[in-house]
């Protein structure tokens, strides 16, 4: 984890207020309107590729080694690389009437299926690939180097690993002054502040949850009791395994959208201030405390799913089995 080094928490606003009874709940909601309204600026929305552009991993090939087994790193539920039946050597080399059979965990593989493909030329290719899949891969090979000369054999194995990226989010907190404890006014507001954070990076394929709320008396440095309200929410990127990427466009991966999202929330924070700083009339009764919006940046396998350089250096950050 990263944590971002927040700035001395100040407290905001502690002035008193005029006499009579708090600014209503319709105030603060439409405060709320108002922050976001000022934050929701134009966003770069995501950049899409020309049509019939598609990224995969067709060009990506994996030769074999006659002196030790191959490590290959396919992402779970996505199309593998071509693994060749062939070492580089060979690979550069012309073969006579060459014949190749694969062997997997569960016996030999045919030539094709719904999920599995054995091309005329050897390669081995997985359609969608599974974790029950992962293991050892053999491929027997059977070529002549010269028409005259007598057949040769081969075996190449590889161990094929199942990985997941790392799920990465956003983790933030902040404070509000708040109604009574048990009032129904602060439950409300947190459902309001959560529409509005939400719609705030909808537009982004990012997705905020609530984690926690919590509202405590706080004894204020020479001064009596106040409540306020204690927010941990989340922000996500929308991306599933299995689901299409919003687009394939490295501009629109989602540490990029989430960055911008990131941008976006602190933003929103700090109009709240700037807004609520220029009010000439007594403040409402549930608002941000200055200078308390903390945000730690997460990195984490899901479970069953770890990192591991020592198994794993050529694939430090995967998140394997």
């Amino acid at each position: 984890m990263e944590a971002s080094t927040p700035g001395r928490a100040r407290r905001g606003w502690r002035r008193a207020r005029a006499a009579g009874s708090p600014l209503s709940w319709a105030t603060v909601v439409l405060l709320l309107s108002v922050f976001l309204a000022r934050a929701s600026s134009p966003v770069d929305y995501l950049i899409r590729l020309p049509r019939g552009f598609r990224l995969t991993q067709d060009t990506v090939k994996i030769v074999g080694s006659s002196n030790y087994p191959v490590k290959v790193y396919v992402m779970l539920h996505q199309k593998s690389p071509h693994v060749l039946c062939v070492t580089q050597r060979l690979r550069n080399s012309e073969m006579i009437d060459p014949s190749f059979q694969w062997h997997g965990p569960r016996g030999k593989i045919i030539s094709e299926n719904s999920t599995t493909q054995v091309t005329s030329t050897g390669s081995l290719i997985f359609q969608n690939f599974e974790e029950e899949m992962s293991g050892v891969y053999t491929c027997f090979l059977e070529y002549k180097p010269a028409v005259e000369e007598i057949v040769k054999n081969l075996q190449l194995k590889y161990v094929i690993y199942a990985y997941r990226e790392p799920h990465y989010y956003y983790q933030f907190t902040a404070r509000y002054h708040a109604a009574p404890c048990n009032s129904i006014y602060n439950i409300s507001f947190e459902k309001k502040l959560l529409q509005i954070l939400s719609k705030l990076v909808l537009g982004l394929s990012c997705e905020v949850s609530l984690l926690k709320s919590e509202c405590h008396h706080v004894k204020m440095q020479r001064a009596g009791l106040q409540n306020e309200l204690f927010f941990t929410f989340s922000v996500t990127s929308l991306d599933t395994e299995k689901g299409p990427k919003p687009c394939a466009d490295h501009n629109c991966e989602s540490s990029k959208r989430l960055s911008k999202a990131k941008n976006l929330i602190e933003r929103f924070f700090n109009q709240q201030v700037e807004v609520l700083g220029r009010r000439a009339e007594p403040l409402p009764e549930i608002y941000y405390i200055e200078g308390t919006l903390q945000m730690v940046w997460i990195n984490r396998c899901f479970p069953g799913y770890g990192m591991n350089t020592l198994k794993h250096p050529k694939c430090p950050e995967c998140c394997g089995m």
